[in-house]
């Protein structure tokens, strides 16, 4: 099953998520640490959903 070219999958890395966002890396994990943005930990990697993604977005938005 082939994903769209420019659809988002459902969990990013961090590098991912900051160019979702279109911000940089380290705001990313600035984010994170102060739990602004959840986490999920995979074999030692760091993952976010995308609907947490938009739900900080949502956020910021209103």
């Amino acid at each position: 099953m082939s994903r769209q070219p420019h659809s988002a999958p459902g969990a990013l890395s961090v590098n991912e998520a900051a160019d979702y966002l279109r911000i940089s890396r380290a705001s990313v994990w600035r984010l994170l640490k102060i739990g602004a943005l959840p986490r999920v930990r995979l074999g030692g990697r760091t993952v976010i959903r995308r609907v947490d993604l938009d739900a900080l977005l949502a956020r910021a938005a209103a």
